[in-house]
């Protein structure tokens, strides 16, 4: 299949979400107030490059008629990130962890761990983080788990904050906390769940 644009992910996403929680295909105005549009015609280019890419079935001009090809369920796996020093960060979905039975929010995204740095929070290397997006980074308790980007790396790590210094603490005495100016980092998501598979350990 041929990969998608971070736009037509977004709406992908929300659309198997949606049609798996109402059991129809929203109308295009429903798309366009979840993708915080106010054209209809960017909804309507991205269906039709889903059409083409085999994503979807839809007879333009009736959103009514949408029907998924090949529903992904569960949450989009975006990468890896380091429990340990900083790798690049994680960027378009590439494969999707099915957790059908488990309830997730529209946006929530996995990350799988590289790295040791937090097995005391009891995160080991290879497992599959389950990350929520934050959308006030001023309101993250001390102590949060979050997926922390400086720049163009990406870390596991606890979160505090203190005035306009953010340091990451790991979750593992060999590692050494990381301090950075609050303006330097980006939070890309909190944590809200750990996938181990244990027929790969």
């Amino acid at each position: 299949m041929e990969p998608l644009t971070q736009a037509q992910q977004e709406l992908y996403d929300w659309l198997v979400v949606h049609i798996k929680e109402n059991h129809h295909s929203p109308s295009i105005r429903e798309m366009m107030r979840a993708m915080k549009l106010k054209s209809p015609a960017p909804i309507q280019s991205r269906l039709d490059h889903l059409r083409t890419k085999g994503y979807i079935s839809w007879t333009e001009g009736k959103a009514r008629t949408i029907r998924l090809l090949q529903e992904f369920q569960g949450v989009p796996i975006f990468g890896a990130i380091a429990a340990g020093c900083m790798v690049e960060a994680f960027t378009d979905a590439t494969e999707h962890l099915d957790l059908a039975a488990l309830s997730f929010k529209t946006g929530d995204f996995a990350l799988r761990v590289r790295g040791d740095s937090m097995i005391e929070a009891l995160i080991d290397d290879g497992d599959l983080v389950i990350m929520r997006k934050v959308e006030e980074p001023s309101r993250i308790r001390n102590g949060t788990i979050v997926a922390a980007r400086v720049e163009s790396t990406t870390t596991l790590k606890y979160y505090h904050r203190k005035n306009d210094t953010v340091t990451l603490k790991p979750a593992n005495p060999r590692f050494e906390p990381m301090k950075y100016p609050a303006e330097d980092v980006h939070i890309d998501g909190r944590l809200v769940g750990v996938w181990r598979n244990q027929d790969v350990k």
